[in-house]
């Protein structure tokens, strides 16, 4: 099956009524916890961006503690699961403020961490190639945020 573009699905839904609507987002629901996810997040918190902030560094934060250090392995393992589920509220938020302040979040728990992730090749590009994707989404913001945010990301650098 192919699927429609995106500004076709947009014509159909808006010649949809809204019980219609509110039964076909609830289908979507049923069939990915991902787009779960995403209503709850449209639905209870884009109306408080800081407060799923908080929530967001906290997850970090948790993933972090719950890290097995026994093997290297095992460290770059759990770092890629806390990472794929900051991208992923990153993602939810479609806010480049957001995406800045969680990724940084993410590389200041892991420096303050004590893992020691210049052992791994994989670990330092993974890292370098984070402190990139944050400059990147910095450069779309105002002057000031820029300013205050490029500090944090050359303390990160050293």
């Amino acid at each position: 099956m192919k699927a429609a573009s995106a500004n076709d699905i947009k014509k159909e839904l808006k010649e949809r009524k809204p019980a219609e609507l509110i039964e076909i987002c609830l289908r979507l629901v049923r069939f990915k916890k991902e787009n779960k996810e995403l209503l709850s997040f449209l639905l209870f918190e884009a109306d408080d961006i800081d407060a799923y902030i908080a929530g967001a560094k906290a997850e970090i934060e948790e993933g972090f503690s719950t890290i097995n250090t026994s093997n290297l392995f095992f460290v770059k393992k759990s770092l890629r699961k806390i990472l794929r589920i900051t991208n992923k509220r990153i993602r939810y938020t479609a806010n480049k403020v957001s995406e800045v302040e969680l990724l940084l979040h993410y590389y200041q728990t892991l420096n303050q961490s004590g893992i020691n992730f210049k052992k791994s090749n994989a670990m330092v590009k993974q890292y370098q190639g984070g402190l990139k994707k944050i400059k990147i989404a910095i450069e779309a913001l105002h002057e000031d945020l820029q300013y205050d945010y490029l500090r944090q990301v050359e303390a990160l650098q050293n």
